[in-house]
C-alpha cells in the first residue's frame, strides 16, 4: 500500500469528512493521528454506522466514534510476522508505528499476502509406508495422521505458507488417493498443489526424477512426517548466500557411551573417561536444492538424499549444512506420535 497517507485524518475532522475519505479510498478504514503523526485511533465504516445509530450528528468530531485502543505493531519486523498477527487477530489492516507511536506504514491483508508469495517450489515426500506406526497406518498414510486437529502434512503446508511459499508438489505412493482426495489442487488452502505418483519406492531423491518440469528457482525437499518451527526464509537465504548447490538441515544429536572409555598408547593406560557424552550432527530431513542438481539424479531408480549429497561432494560442488536450533520432531514411532500430540497444545515451542 503506497498511498497509506491518504487515509490519515485529524481527530477534529467530522464524521461526514471521514465518511467521504473512506468512500473515496474504498478501503473502509481510516487512521486518526495527531499533528505529529502519532496514532490516536482507527475508524471503520462500522464504527461510523454505530455512532450514527447512537444519534451522533454528521458534523461531530470523528474522535467521538474512533476505536481508542487500536491494534498496531512496531516497525522493523519480518513481513511474515505481521501476516501471522493479522491472521490470528482477523485484521484486514495493521498500522505500523515507531517507538514514538508515529505512523510509518499501514499494511493491508491482501497486499501482505501478495508481497509474501514466493516462486520457490516445495516438494514434500508423502509416499512412505509408516510401518513403525502400525496399526495406525494400516488404513491411513502416515502424513495424514492427525496431530491436533489436522493431518501432519497440512501442518507442514501451513508452516511453509506462513513464509510465503505456496507452490507444492506432493510425492505420493502408499494410499495416495486419500492424500489426493484431501488436498486436491490446494485451492481450499490458498496454495497450489500438484503430485508426483511413484509406482515403486524411489527414495527421497529418486522421486525427483519424475518431476514434469525442472524448477526455475532453488526448491525445498522435505520429509512429510516432520514437525518443525524452522524459519524457511532464513534457510533459503542461507542456501543462496553460501552459493550452495545443495543444503541439508542438520540437528545436534547427543549419545552417551554406557562404559568407561579408555585412551591408551601401546601398553600404557593414559586416561579413563566414564560414560562420556558425544555430540554429532545428523540429517534432519529438510533440504534446499538448486535446479541443476536434478541432472545428477538417476531416472526412476531408488536414490536417497544422502546418496545425492555424497555424489555432489565427490564432484567438489558446494554443499552446505544448515544447523537447526528450532523445534523439530520426526514422527517415526508411536512414542513420537504421542509426543507430537502432547506438545501440539504448546504450539511446538
Amino acid at each position: 500500500m503506497t498511498k497509506w497517507r491518504d487515509i490519515l485524518i485529524a481527530p477534529h475532522a467530522t464524521i461526514m469528512q471521514t465518511m467521504k475519505l473512506i468512500d473515496v479510498t474504498t478501503l473502509q478504514f481510516a487512521v486518526v493521528v495527531d499533528h505529529d503523526m502519532r496514532i490516536l485511533g482507527t475508524v471503520t465504516d462500522g464504527d461510523i454506522r454505530r455512532g450514527i445509530l447512537k444519534g451522533l450528528p454528521l458534523d461531530a468530531a470523528i474522535q467521538k466514534v474512533m476505536n481508542e485502543t487500536p491494534v498496531y505493531e512496531k516497525a522493523g519486523k519480518k513481513v511474515y510476522y505481521y501476516k501471522e498477527l493479522m491472521k490470528k487477530r482477523k485484521l484486514k489492516q495493521l498500522p505500523i508505528v515507531n517507538q514514538e507511536k508515529q505512523i510509518r506504514d499501514i499494511l493491508f491483508a491482501d497486499d501482505v499476502s501478495k508481497a509474501l508469495q514466493k516462486e520457490n517450489t516445495v516438494i514434500l515426500m508423502a509416499g512412505g509406508l509408516g510401518t513403525r506406526l502400525r496399526p495406525l497406518t494400516d488404513h491411513v498414510p502416515k502424513p495424514m495422521l492427525k496431530v491436533g486437529d489436522k493431518p501432519i502434512l497440512e501442518t507442514i503446508i501451513d508452516s511453509f505458507k506462513g513464509f510465503g511459499f505456496t507452490n507444492f508438489i506432493l510425492s505420493v505412493n502408499y494410499m495416495k488417493d486419500s492424500i489426493k482426495d484431501y488436498f486436491q489442487d490446494g485451492a481450499h488452502l490458498d496454495v497450489n498443489i500438484s503430485y508426483i505418483e511413484e509406482t515403486k519406492r524411489l527414495g527421497t531423491a529418486g522421486a525427483l526424477s519424475l518431476l514434469a518440469e525442472k524448477p526455475e528457482h532453488p526448491f525445498f525437499v522435505m520429509n512429510g512426517d516432520l514437525l518443525t518451527k524452522i524459519n524457511y526464509e532464513q534457510l533459503l537465504n542461507f542456501h543462496t548466500e553460501t552459493n550452495s548447490v545443495a543444503t541439508m538441515c542438520v540437528r545436534e544429536y547427543e549419545y552417551q557411551i554406557p562404559f568407561g572409555v579408555l585412551e591408551t598408547e601401546n601398553h600404557r593406560l593414559l586416561s579413563i573417561e566414564e560414560k562420556p557424552v558425544h555430540k554429532s550432527f545428523v540429517n534432519a530431513g529438510i533440504y534446499v536444492l538448486s535446479p541443476d542438481v536434478l541432472e545428477t539424479v538417476p531416472q526412476n531408480e531408488f536414490y536417497d538424499m544422502p546418496d545425492l549429497f555424497k555424489k555432489l561432494m565427490n564432484g567438489q560442488q558446494e554443499v552446505s549444512a544448515f544447523p537447526l536450533r528450532e523445534y523439530w520432531l520426526d514422527i517415526g514411532r508411536m512414542d513420537d506420535y504421542e509426543k507430537a500430540n502432547y506438545e501440539f497444545s504448546g504450539g511446538f515451542l
